[in-house]
């Protein structure tokens, strides 16, 4: 069938619309003509906007990730309390779609984890973070949070008892001590994990 002479849709509703299938339905049911169906289009219709199915999944990990709310950032002492911020803001935006964490595995692309390179490598230098570290925060930044929340995403959601689930406390009475003093909920456990990265990069500089 050929494609419609002029678009039926927008790509902003064909991206909306696989979300919302993938939401609801599960990422195995997402489909041209799942997606084509939900929109009430034929599917040629979806070619003025993407090339294939890829391009459309690629899309979805854009706005997915783009979703997350860049904080206002002031250069100093302090700067890894941007890292931190961006950091739950981008988490926060990714459990929102559970089920779409094996595309943004895929998919995602690397500048949007924490913003444009050039600029935050400009807030990092007006910090006083030494150049020689900049890589080092850059990509740690990116591996450790993409990570530890595609990991969070692709389990249960879990509560600070879950965290470790089905401990035996006769055979694992370590872990069971431990997890009867952690004070912290798996949000506050990644937050002091992103802080102790980055504080500690500076540590070693020191």
């Amino acid at each position: 069938m050929p494609r419609p002479s002029k678009p039926l849709i927008s790509r902003a509703s064909a991206v909306a619309a696989s979300i919302d299938i993938i939401d609801t339905e599960g990422l195995d049911a997402f489909s041209l003509p799942r997606l084509a169906k939900h929109l009430g289009v034929r599917a040629p219709s979806l070619y003025h906007h993407f090339e294939d199915k890829s391009a459309i999944l690629s899309a979805v990990a854009r706005q997915i990730a783009g979703a997350g709310t860049i904080p206002r950032r002031k250069p100093g002492p302090d700067w890894p309390e941007y890292f931190v911020t961006l950091s739950l803001n981008l988490r926060r935006s990714i459990l929102r779609h559970r089920n779409a964490a094996p595309i943004l595995l895929q998919y995602l692309p690397r500048d949007l984890l924490i913003g444009p390179y050039e600029e935050t490598a400009h807030f990092l230098e007006a910090s006083g973070v030494p150049t020689r570290l900049h890589v080092q925060i850059l990509d740690g930044m990116e591996r450790i949070t993409l990570g530890a929340v595609l990991t969070e995403a692709m389990s249960k959601p879990s509560t600070r008892s879950s965290i470790f689930p089905n401990i035996d406390p006769e055979s694992q009475p370590m872990l069971s001590k431990a997890m009867a003093a952690n004070e912290f909920t798996q949000k506050q456990l990644f937050e002091e994990m992103i802080r102790s990265f980055l504080y500690g990069v500076m540590r070693n500089e020191n």
